[in-house]
């Protein structure tokens, strides 16, 4: 999932073979929270976000 600097989401994954910047990690309850999160980290970094989920470690 692919959210653009202008807060929209699309099913697109990330354009191009460069990663330019870095990565953040959040634990967030659902996955509606995270598309929120990276639509906020998009539009004040004004640069596309990348979505991806990993999987919960309950151990953790």
């Amino acid at each position: 999932m692919l959210v653009s600097a202008d807060g929209s989401v699309s099913t697109d994954i990330y354009p191009g073979s460069e990663l330019k910047g870095g990565f953040t990690v959040l634990e967030l309850p659902t996955r509606g929270d995270a598309v929120e999160w990276a639509r906020k980290i998009a539009v004040a970094c004004r640069c596309p976000q990348e979505l991806r989920e990993f999987m919960y470690d309950p151990a953790s």
